[in-house]
């Protein structure tokens, strides 16, 4: 009896031993998308310089419909790049604008904390828009140029 109790102590703590070296394979094999930041950490410089420069659109738009009706955006300044630029937010999400030689672009958009972006036009065009979607309705956010500068147009 004694005999098997120690082979059942010591199959399991072999099987305990064996599962954590699994685990930490496991672990190491994926690296540092599990552990780590993506891209590693910027320094200071580097993050300003990216910002000073025109980017890309952070976000990809997904298929969605927009929402007629939606509450009135809050504009404020941002920094000057390519062309004249403004942070928009609304309660669904935030966007950067910015007015340039083809009309209006969207530089950046992104949902707040349990919203989604539904729609996005980015441009250049005469008018773009985003369309948050969240537990607290759909927010649209459309922004045209007036005088070379980003401003937020009222629902048509």
């Amino acid at each position: 009896m004694r005999r098997r109790s120690l082979l059942a102590v010591a199959g399991w703590l072999v099987t305990a031993a064996l599962a954590t070296l699994v685990g930490v394979a496991a672990i190491r094999l994926v690296g540092e998308s599990i552990t780590g930041t993506p891209g590693g950490v910027r320094s200071q410089e580097e993050v300003e310089r990216a910002l000073a420069t025109p980017a890309s659109t952070a976000a990809a738009p997904s298929a969605g419909v927009p929402s007629p009706g939606a509450p009135e955006p809050t504009g404020s300044a941002g920094s000057a790049g390519a062309g004249a630029r403004r942070a928009f937010a609304t309660t669904g999400g935030t966007a950067v604008a910015e007015c340039g030689p083809g009309g209006v672009r969207l530089v950046s958009w992104a949902p707040a904390q349990d919203y989604r972006v539904a729609d996005a036009d980015r441009g250049p065009d005469d008018d773009v828009e985003v369309t948050f979607v969240g537990p607290g309705g759909e927010y649209e956010l459309k922004v045209r140029c007036v005088g070379g500068e980003p401003v937020a147009s009222a629902d048509d």
